[in-house]
């Protein structure tokens, strides 16, 4: 893990409001904390959703989610610990495990189940449903499966260490690059004391996720279990974060998309007319037929 010097941030975000997640039970029955929900889709666009998971009972996740279709965005799944089996209609299949992310893009359609490969133990995570742009909600679909090894992280002067999924943090780039969203996702985690400062372009919609302690952004304390909407300050470049304990939080951030978004279930086109197509294709047996790893 690489020492970095710190990223200078001279004029902060504000917090706009701190809001808890809403209890919802998906997939056979798992019990989710879900983070953002659909009225903020358009505020946080390109994000869709924010799901977490966390829990030590295996009631709350074994059902799992059964063989389910996505069409017209990414989902960028994240496993802090556990064990989860991924298999798809185009017969790939991978293992998520602790510190592992799974970046899946369904474009024009693919049909996948994910399911717990343990009978007990503690199972937490989340999933990041990204918007994708009009041009590209019909394209090859495409997944890669990282190990946790594998993702790029560091250590600043103050003990903070930073994990990065998407986009770049204090000059180091992340496992994945979307050249529309421009998204950054960090996992950070911060030594009871210590701060930590993050560079974010004007123009992208950011939130920050506290799961572990608790965190001041700002002027603002969020606890464990919140989320902190940040402000589109004009001017603003970017993030103070302080530790008053011992924090786990992740940032995420993201280019808007500015297009309609139309959603039922697991599809998100940009029409009503796409939708009811998307439905149609999978009634018909043809979402998910030609994809490929």
């Amino acid at each position: 893990m690489n020492n970095v010097a710190s990223d200078t941030v001279t004029r902060e975000r504000s917090v706009e409001r701190v809001l808890a997640g809403q209890a919802v039970m998906d997939g056979a029955g798992v019990k989710i904390n879900r983070v953002v929900t659909q009225p903020l889709q358009r505020r946080l666009d390109p994000f869709l959703m924010l799901d977490n998971f966390a829990s030590g009972e295996a009631n709350d996740y074994i059902a799992g989610f059964p063989s389910h279709p996505h069409r017209g965005f990414e989902t960028v799944t994240y496993m802090l610990e556990g064990r989860m089996r991924h298999r798809d209609s185009a017969g790939n299949e991978g293992l998520l495990t602790n510190g592992g992310v799974q970046w899946m893009t369904a474009g024009r359609g693919v049909i996948h189940s994910e399911m717990p490969e343990q009978q007990e133990g503690r199972m937490e995570g989340f999933q990041l449903w990204l918007n994708l742009p009009a041009r590209d909600k019909l394209r090859e679909p495409w997944y890669r499966d990282f190990n946790g090894d594998e993702l790029p992280r560091f250590l600043t002067a103050a003990g903070v260490q930073v994990k990065v999924i998407a986009g770049s943090s204090h000059g180091v780039a992340g496992a994945v690059q979307r050249e529309v969203t421009e998204p950054i996702y960090l996992d950070v985690e911060v030594p009871a004391g210590a701060s930590f400062s993050q560079v974010l372009p004007s123009g992208h919609n950011a939130f920050v996720f506290v799961y572990r302690g608790l965190l001041r952004v700002g002027d603002k304390d969020v606890a464990a279990g919140r989320m902190a909407i940040l402000a589109n300050t004009e001017g603003a470049d970017g993030i103070n974060v302080h530790a008053l304990d011992a924090s786990r939080f992740i940032l995420v951030a993201g280019k808007p998309l500015n297009e309609p978004i139309a959603q039922y279930g697991p599809f998100v086109m940009n029409t009503q007319a796409e939708v009811f197509q998307a439905v149609e294709d999978f009634r018909g047996g043809k979402l998910g037929e030609e994809t490929h790893a």
